[in-house]
């Protein structure tokens, strides 16, 4: 009886530390802001200013993942993310998101670099020239053959949500382009759903292992997101690889996401995105 009672109060502080004092505070924090728009009509939508408004003025291939808090009480404790593709000598972007209205798949429904309900993105993933035209094919394909695309197949929580869709592609592509294995945003709920209960599965890129029970709960170990513990779609843990921890709410204390773009790259938004 004992040994029951430790381990519950254990589990109790574990989950009062790693979950909900986070999550409360981050909560407050938020709520107390004063510029927060009260709707979506009022909310700005524009350019960030971390790409090039005229594409042809950067003329390599490149792909970006980016990742915004969502509006109003939501955005205390989830991100929104997608993804950015242009081929090499191409006049446009092309941005694909997946939202809760309409049609779920959106092709070129915003700006590329654009604010979400009025907060800036950060950026997750930058690849420019040969890296960039390696993933795109992969990353176009796998937009493709992602299943959730009818209407009603759009579920706030736990998913199939826009980062159930970032993160299935991501996957997918990273098949057969490494370079986009990537960890998205702790706050990027939805990100470990699936519909098949429990699912035991390789971690991005095959770094890891991740054990998940439909992105209700589970637990990822792996290299490239360190140890992540999913409970209700939240997920606390720690990240040696860019060190940092994640708390539900605040998402990284560390290292910023950003720090994820491919080395080498020459991505002119990563120091903006850092200091957002």
């Amino acid at each position: 009886m004992r040994t029951a009672l430790r381990a519950t109060a254990l589990a109790l502080v574990v989950f009062l530390a790693a979950f909900a004092l986070p999550l409360g505070t981050h909560a407050l924090w938020w709520m107390s802001r004063d510029d927060i728009p009260a709707r979506w009509s009022t909310a700005d939508w524009s350019s960030a200013g971390l790409l090039p408004q005229d594409a042809r003025a950067a003329p390599q291939a490149l792909v970006r993942v980016y990742a915004a808090r969502t509006g109003r009480w939501r955005g205390a404790v989830a991100h929104h993310s997608w993804i950015v593709v242009k081929e090499a000598g191409a006049t446009a972007y092309t941005r694909y998101d997946k939202v809760g209205w309409g049609s779920p798949i959106r092709v070129n429904g915003w700006a590329p670099d654009g604010r979400w309900y009025s907060n800036p993105p950060e950026l997750v993933l930058a690849l420019d020239g040969p890296a960039a035209e390696a993933a795109i094919p992969a990353l176009r394909a796998a937009v493709a053959a992602y299943p959730w695309t009818g209407y009603g197949d759009y579920r706030a929580w736990p998913g199939p949500n826009s980062n159930t869709f970032v993160a299935f592609v991501l996957e997918e592509a990273a098949r057969t382009a490494p370079a986009l294995a990537v960890a998205l945003p702790p706050t990027a709920l939805g990100k470990d759903w699936s519909p098949e209960g429990w699912r035991a599965a390789l971690a991005a890129g095959g770094t890891g292992l991740r054990l998940s029970w439909s992105g209700l709960a589970g637990v990822t170990i792996g290299w490239i997101e360190g140890v992540e513990l999913n409970l209700m779609g939240l997920v606390a843990g720690l990240d040696l690889r860019r060190p940092a921890i994640k708390l539900p709410g605040w998402g990284r204390i560390g290292v910023g996401i950003g720090a994820q773009a491919a080395e080498g790259d020459e991505a002119p938004e990563r120091a903006s995105s850092d200091r957002e």
